[in-house]
């Protein structure tokens, strides 16, 4: 009877695996881009990649020559969105930003990422004194809201490109623990996952290969609309005096630079901030897009 039961558990397993080779798994292409807001986003953000990657041959100016004579100036057919207190072509700044901020939120996305998955996929699966370790140190780190906990890092690490990107993937990490936990929770009694213990299956092999792999639809969904979230906050960050600065031409750092002349040129904080709000929008679009693709009540 053993023996039966073990057999039965090894064929699920099997059909298991053999469901992620299926003609559903490649629907989801189609599912997501049949969505025309998601359309929309992915276009939006890959254009802004395509001109973060052209920047050189996009941008008119030198993003750091600075031109004191020149300062100030209202958007014109030679600086097509002006140029900044410095003299300095707002629409290369602009462009190269682009570098800047997309990569900021990317980068801070996959460092929480990576590490909650990790650290969530042995809390979900072995629970136990693991998880309540785990999920007190979560608890510890949540207590403090986290802007203030990106604050807090960035202020000890300094400013700069990568301290901002340690500062605001670390204070993610602690939501990506809790999200994987919850998702694992949930298919780690199902019964591929006995059939894989009983082939002889190591822990860290199921865990890795067959117990993440199937929790981690909530995560994409959650990374893809926290790197417009990390955005956000970057420029944040860059505003009040932390994250990347000037000469940098960061986004946030363009505000933070521009808020002296709010009154006067007005378009100096005003393009930035559109800029900020069309990446952040698009991510938006798609984190949406990928939940209703990879929800699977919306299956067929």
């Amino acid at each position: 009877m053993a023996e039966t039961n073990a057999s039965a558990l090894s064929l699920r397993f099997r059909r298991k695996n053999d469901l992620r080779d299926s003609p559903a798994q490649d629907n989801f292409a189609k599912r997501f881009f049949k969505n025309p807001l998601a359309c929309i986003g992915s276009i939006v953000f890959f254009s802004i990649v395509l001109i973060a990657i052209l920047a050189p041959f996009i941008a008119t100016y030198d993003y750091t020559l600075i031109d004191p004579l020149n300062a100030n100036q209202a958007p014109s057919a030679e600086h097509i969105f002006g140029t900044d207190s410095y003299g300095r072509d707002i629409f290369s700044r602009i462009v190269y930003g682009a570098r800047y901020s997309v990569s900021i939120g990317i980068c801070s996305q996959a460092i929480s990422v990576v590490f909650g998955v990790i650290i969530g996929a042995f809390a979900g699966y072995f629970g136990g004194k693991t998880d309540n370790v785990i999920l007190r140190i979560c608890d510890i780190i949540q207590a403090i809201p986290s802007t203030l906990l990106a604050i807090i890092i960035s202020q000890a690490l300094g400013s700069g490109f990568v301290p901002t990107v340690v500062a605001l993937g670390t204070s993610s990490v602690p939501q990506t623990i809790r999200l994987l936990r919850s998702a694992i929770l949930g298919v780690r009694g199902e019964e591929y996952i006995e059939a894989a213990q009983c082939l002889g299956c190591s822990s860290l092999r199921i865990m890795f290969r067959h117990v993440v792999p199937n929790s981690l639809t909530p995560i994409i969904v959650a990374a893809s609309n926290g790197v417009g979230r990390s955005i956000l906050t970057s420029a944040g960050l860059s505003y009040v005096g932390l994250g990347v600065q000037d000469p940098y031409a960061e986004w946030g750092a363009m505000m933070s630079l521009a808020k002296a002349n709010i009154r006067s040129c007005s378009y100096q904080i005003i393009i930035p901030g559109i800029a900020i709000a069309l990446v952040v929008f698009s991510f938006n679009l798609i984190g949406n897009g990928l939940r209703d693709a990879l929800d699977p009540k919306l299956r067929t």
